[in-house]
């Protein structure tokens, strides 16, 4: 066939159009993304209702709404509803015919009921605070939910009574309690969390549980709607045994509530088997130590024969799933940097399922995602790609390819030039152990030239990095450096042992293993030397401040949200009761040189490198107190610094767009100040 002149124009205007649009990844663009999350698939397997969250540029802020998609029919895509408030915690019903889920406005969360045959939504609750982890019943006739039950704080003092319209200072916050805040939701009003039941056609929410202990977490019927199983702490001395809980059932019709376990160690997630025989749950021998994996075990209904099932699998095992014939589970866990959906039998054969789940942490490539199983084993998950967040997939045992149902963000990053993410292996010299990190070349990336390299440490430390999307190291990648991440010891999807190895000493070797990677990167003949930046946040805060007062190296560092001193931070963060014995021996006061040998501040005095320094200023997992140590000591040694402090930013810095950005664009001009000239120009 012959194309006339005015095809051949058009295909040329075509390319050359596609070649205009087709820009580099920018920092306005963070506020286009979307990701999916919870993606719920019905039991027939025909429908998936998942939750789509992007941000509100005006706002600044996320927003999440409910969509439910066609797994046969691809012309069934559409939002639940039409409101646009965020909804979260969608649950089909047993028989597939209506949806339960969670509509949160600024008057409070609620739960509401959506009706798949006529599409029609009613509030089935007007409840005090927050529900969560709503559950069906097997008939479909409850759904039982948990949430906290408000209580009174401790009275110290009876204050007089103040003149009519005087205008006396707030009343002080008074607390007993041992966590009393937590890093970004602040002041812990008292209370405790319960389960409840409410009708599915609504009514008066019953109270299950009571006494002061917490009920949170995931919730599983018995077959016959008389029990609920769930896990907590109800020992007497909870607060300080805060690592263990045990797996319970409660009666739905008298409250009268059972123990099932009783090992030292957290037992949780319990979940009953279709045919009413046994609990799997997920549970460790707490030997007090860094990082401990939690393992598959099953018991009978009555809690006996407890025994093992994933011994053979030395990785964390989370979001257990029965299969509906009862003859195994599938579950979530993380190897060697990727995320991955397995099923066991009950003799614990492992079968992988996909690799590739995650993509709903947009700010850094940590490792994320969720699924559920239909009652003839297809999987709905959350698809990660390294150039795109999350998407909903569908996928089932023996497939070598998921059906992807959503593109939520194609419309934006099929028209950017994004940085290619690569693996990379490598010895490190301490013990010749493999290390895995990934390398983000920069777009249009050209190996005859040099580059700088950024080296990104991870959080945690008993985190990881994958090759999953991340707006921050894009952001890096676009401004022309070549993005270093690595996965050194202490990081999760290795092992037990591997994890465990910072026990007793963090930060040490991990030092190493970063370094290694650095020189590593550079033997591939492309990275300028004299251009070698260092970042990272929380723990990788920590790494960074630790690497500059080890190495010169670097031309520049930013040092976010620190811990640089172990002794004042154990004592003032939002967590300080649980480092003793599993990061290091005793308490501060008992062990005052062995706190401080792993205290960053310790090596300050050693530190040449030009440094910034970053916290949020709600921050209550690193104060801003300790990054202010670290930027102090500095200026008191006249070394190059400037202090970065983001108002109304907990931890979690990124958590809103603009934040992310912040943070993003503060490093870079840092890092641009002490290019090499002749390189910029």
């Amino acid at each position: 066939m012959l194309r006339t002149s005015s095809t051949i124009f058009f295909l040329l205007f075509v390319s050359l159009g596609f070649t205009q649009v087709q820009k580099e990844f920018d920092y306005l663009d963070v506020f286009q993304l979307e990701y999916t999350a919870d993606p719920q698939i019905s039991p027939d397997g025909d429908y998936v209702v998942y939750r789509r969250t992007g941000f509100d540029i005006m706002k600044d802020k996320s927003k999440g709404n409910l969509w439910i998609a066609g797994v046969k029919n691809p012309k069934v895509h559409h939002k639940l509803s039409t409101r646009e408030v965020n909804e979260s915690n969608a649950r089909w019903s047993p028989s597939g015919d209506r949806i339960a889920f969670v509509r949160s406005t600024d008057e409070g969360s609620e739960i509401y009921l959506y009706w798949t045959e006529t599409g029609a939504i009613a509030r089935l609750t007007q409840i005090e605070n927050s529900p969560s982890s709503l559950e069906w019943s097997p008939d479909g006739e409850s759904i039982a939910f948990t949430m906290k039950v408000n209580a009174k704080a401790p009275v110290i003092a009876k204050m007089p009574e103040k003149p009519e319209k005087a205008e006396w200072a707030k009343a002080p916050r008074i607390t007993d309690r041992l966590k009393h805040e937590a890093d970004g939701s602040g002041y812990i009003k008292p209370g405790f969390t319960h389960i409840f039941t409410i009708p599915a056609e609504g009514g008066t929410p019953r109270q299950l549980t009571s006494g002061d202990y917490n009920h949170s977490g995931s919730l599983s019927w018995s077959p016959d709607g008389s029990k609920i199983f769930f896990s907590a702490n109800r020992n007497e001395d909870w607060e300080y045994d805060f690592r263990n809980s045990e797996v319970y059932s409660v009666n739905v019709n008298n409250g009268r509530i059972e123990q099932l376990t009783e090992r030292s160690g957290p037992d949780g997630s319990p979940v009953v088997s279709p045919n009413g025989k046994y609990i799997a749950y997920l549970s460790f021998e707490d030997k007090v130590q860094a990082y401990q994996i939690e393992q598959l075990h099953l018991m009978n209904m009555d809690g006996s024969e407890k025994n093992l099932i994933s011994g053979g699998l030395d990785r964390n095992i989370s979001e257990l799933v029965w299969a509906s014939n009862s003859k195994g589970l599938y579950f979530k866990y993380n190897d060697l940097g990727v995320t991955k959906i397995g099923y066991m039998d009950l003799n614990g054969k492992l079968t992988d399922i996909t690799s590739d789940v995650g993509g709903t942490t947009l700010g850094r490539p940590y490792a994320s995602g969720s699924y559920s199983v239909s009652e003839d084993g297809k999987i709905a998950y959350t698809l990660s790609k390294p150039n795109r967040p999350a998407d909903v997939a569908i996928i089932e045992k023996g497939d070598n390819q998921p059906q992807i149902l959503t593109g939520v963000n194609e419309d934006l990053l099929a028209h950017r030039n994004l940085g290619k993410v690569e693996e990379i292996w490598y010895k490190s010299s301490v013990d010749q152990r493999d290390i895995q990190g990934w390398i983000v070349y920069p777009p249009n990336f050209d190996e005859n030239k040099t580059y700088p390299l950024l080296v990104e440490n991870h959080g945690g430390p008993i985190l990881n990095y994958g090759p999953h999307f991340s707006a921050e190291i894009q952001l890096y990648a676009s401004q022309g450096y070549v993005v270093f991440y690595p996965n050194p010891r202490g990081s999760t999807s290795y092992g037990e042992e591997f994890g465990n190895l910072l026990y007793n000493n963090y930060p040490g070797e991990d030092y190493n293993d970063v370094m290694d990677g650095v020189d590593k990167v550079i033997e591939k003949g492309f990275i300028n030397t004299d251009e070698l930046f260092v970042t990272g946040g929380s723990a990788g805060g920590i790494m960074t401040a630790w690497i500059i007062g080890k190495t010169d190296r670097f031309a520049a560092a930013v040092v976010a949200k620190p811990v640089m001193n172990w002794i004042s931070k154990t004592l003032v963060a939002d967590n300080y009761f649980g480092y003793a014995e599993s990061r290091y021996p005793g308490q501060p006061w008992e062990n005052f040189e062995g706190y401080w040998k792993f205290s960053p501040l310790s090596l300050v005095g050693n530190v040449e490198t030009p440094t910034m320094v970053m916290v949020g200023m709600d921050d209550l997992r690193t104060p801003p107190s300790e990054a202010k140590q670290l930027y102090h000591a500095l200026k008191l040694r006249k070394v190059e610094t400037v202090l970065v402090e983001i108002p109304e930013a907990s931890h979690g810095i990124a958590a809103r767009p603009s934040n992310l950005i912040t943070k993003v664009a503060h490093t870079l001009a840092w890092f641009e100040k002490f290019r090499s000239k002749d390189d910029q120009d």
